[in-house]
C-alpha cells in the first residue's frame, strides 16, 4: 500500500507558504499503516494539475489532495479530476444544501460563485466538510483511490478524522498501525555514529531505522509496523533498547528532547545549580538553557564577557592572564568557569572563548577555535573543539553552545 500527497497552490510553489499538511497527513497516514511514497507540489495550473494526478494516480494506490477546492478561478481541483477521470462535473444536492446553511448559520450573503464548489465528478462521493465551505471528493479511479480535501488546515484535519479515516478502514486500505520512535545522540558525527549501526540502518531491516542529522545532534528513527499500535510498539522495543544498550552516554533522549532539554533534567534529579559564563557564543548557552520550562529552579545566571575588560571586571579573570595566553586560550576557559561558578555561588559553571569568524583567526587560533571550561566542587577543566573554519560563524557558535550544554550534562549524570 503506497500513497501519495499533492499538496496545492502557487503560494507554496512561490515559496511563500509552508506546505505543513503533507507533513502532517503522511503522519497520520503512518498511523494507520500506509505508507507515504511521494510528496507532490503543484501550482494553481490545470494543466499541472492533470498531469500530476495522472502520474500519481499511476503509482500510488491512494492519493490525496489538499487544497484548489475553494470557489475562486485558481481553485481547480474539481475540474483536473473531472479531465483525468474523463467525466463530467455535476451538482451534488446535499452539498449544495449544506453550502446554503453554512451561510445561513453564519447570517451572511451567500455569493454566486461558492456554488461551484457544490460540483463533484460524476461518479464521485462528496465528503462533508461540517466546518467550512467546500466539500472534499471520494473517487475510485484507475484502480486507485483519490482523496481531495480542502488545503485549510482546520477543516482538512476535521475531515480526515471524520470522513476519511472510515472510508480507509471499510475499504480495506487501513490494515495496521505504524508506529514512530525518535532517539537522539550528541558528542560524535553522524559518520561516526553510523559506522557503529551498519547494522541497524540496513536495507530491508524490520523494524526500519534511519538516521538523520539536524545542528550537531543525530537521531535514529525507528518505524515499526503491527496489526494494532501496541503490537507495532512492541515491536519497536528491542531496537530501542539495543540503541540505548550500544551508544549509552551519546543518547541525550527521545522525541523532540535535545541537549537542554537533556542537561535540564540531570540538574533537576540531582539538584544542582549552574551558571554561564560566554564569550564567542554571545549568550547562546544560556539563551538554549532558558528554552527549556522551569530551568529557573537551577540555572541562576550568566555572563556575556565579550570584552577582555568584562572578563576580567564581572569573572575576576586576572588580566596578565589574558595577556599571557590570550583570550582564546584554555587558562582564560577555566578562568571564566571558576569565576562564574564563584559569582553565582552555583554547583558549576560552564565557559565558553574562541574565534567565531568569519574574520579574526591566524595559524596557531583559527576560525573554528573554541575552548570552553568547567568548574565544579571537585575542580576545573577545559576541552577544546576545532569545529573547522569552513563553517559559518552562527554554526560555529550553536555547535559550541550544545558541546558545552553536553558536557554539563555528561558532569551532572556521573
Amino acid at each position: 500500500m503506497r500513497a501519495e500527497i499533492v499538496s496545492i497552490g502557487t503560494e507554496i510553489t512561490s515559496g511563500q507558504a509552508l506546505d505543513t499538511n503533507s507533513r502532517w497527513l503522511a503522519q497520520e497516514l503512518a498511523s494507520l499503516g500506509i505508507a507515504t511514497a511521494f510528496h507532490t507540489t503543484i501550482s494553481d495550473e490545470l494543466a499541472d494539475h492533470v498531469s500530476a494526478f495522472k502520474i500519481a494516480l499511476d503509482r500510488a494506490s491512494l492519493v490525496i489532495t489538499t487544497g484548489g477546492l475553494g470557489p475562486t478561478q485558481d481553485d481547480l481541483t474539481r475540474e483536473a479530476i473531472g479531465l483525468v477521470a474523463n467525466v463530467p462535473l455535476e451538482e451534488d444536492a446535499e452539498s449544495w444544501a449544506a453550502i446554503v446553511a453554512l451561510f445561513a448559520r453564519r447570517s451572511r450573503p451567500m455569493p454566486e460563485r461558492n456554488r461551484v464548489q457544490a460540483l463533484l465528478p460524476r461518479g464521485a462521493t462528496a465528503l462533508a466538510n461540517r466546518v467550512g465551505t467546500a466539500p472534499g471528493v471520494w473517487m475510485r479511479t484507475g484502480g486507485s483511490t483519490l482523496v481531495s480535501l480542502p488545503g485549510v488546515p482546520s477543516e482538512m484535519k476535521v475531515m480526515f478524522h471524520e470522513q476519511v479515516i472510515p472510508r480507509l478502514r471499510e475499504a480495506g486500505l487501513a490494515r495496521g498501525a505504524t508506529y514512530a520512535h525518535k532517539i537522539n545522540l550528541f558528542g560524535k558525527g553522524e559518520s561516526d555514529i553510523e559506522a557503529l549501526a551498519l547494522d541497524l540502518t540496513a536495507r530491508g531491516r524490520v523494524p526500519e531505522v534511519g538516521i538523520t542529522a539536524h545542528e550537531a545532534t543525530i537521531s535514529f528513527r525507528i518505524t515499526a509496523t503491527g496489526a494494532s499500535e501496541a503490537e507495532a510498539r512492541l515491536a519497536a522495543q528491542p531496537t530501542i533498547e539495543l540503541i540505548h544498550a550500544r551508544f549509552g552516554d551519546l543518547v541525550i533522549g527521545e522525541g523532540d528532547r535535545d541537549v537542554p532539554e537533556a542537561l535540564a533534567m540531570g540538574l533537576e534529579r540531582a539538584n544542582l545549580s549552574i551558571a554561564t559564563a560566554e564569550s564567542c557564543t554571545g549568550g547562546l548557552i544560556s539563551a538554549l538553557l532558558t528554552t527549556v520550562p522551569g530551568v529557573s529552579r537551577f540555572f541562576l545566571g550568566g555572563v556575556i564577557s565579550y570584552s577582555n575588560e568584562a572578563k576580567s571586571k564581572f569573572l575576576s579573570v586576572p588580566r596578565g592572564l589574558i595577556e599571557t595566553h590570550g583570550a582564546v586560550s584554555p587558562e582564560v576557559a577555566a578562568a571564566m568557569a571558576a569565576g562564574a561558578r564563584e559569582r553565582f555561588a552555583a554547583d558549576l559553571a560552564i565557559s565558553s572563548t574562541g574565534v567565531a569568524g568569519p574574520g579574526g583567526g591566524s595559524a596557531e587560533k583559527p576560525v573554528g577555535l573554541v575552548y570552553l571550561g568547567l568548574a565544579t566542587r571537585a575542580g576545573v577543566q577545559t576541552r577544546k573543539l576545532e569545529l573547522g573554519p569552513e563553517q559559518p560563524r552562527e554554526v560555529i557558535q550553536k555547535r559550541a553552545a550544545k558541546h558545552a550544554l553536553n558536557w554539563a550534562r555528561l558532569a551532572v549524570g556521573k
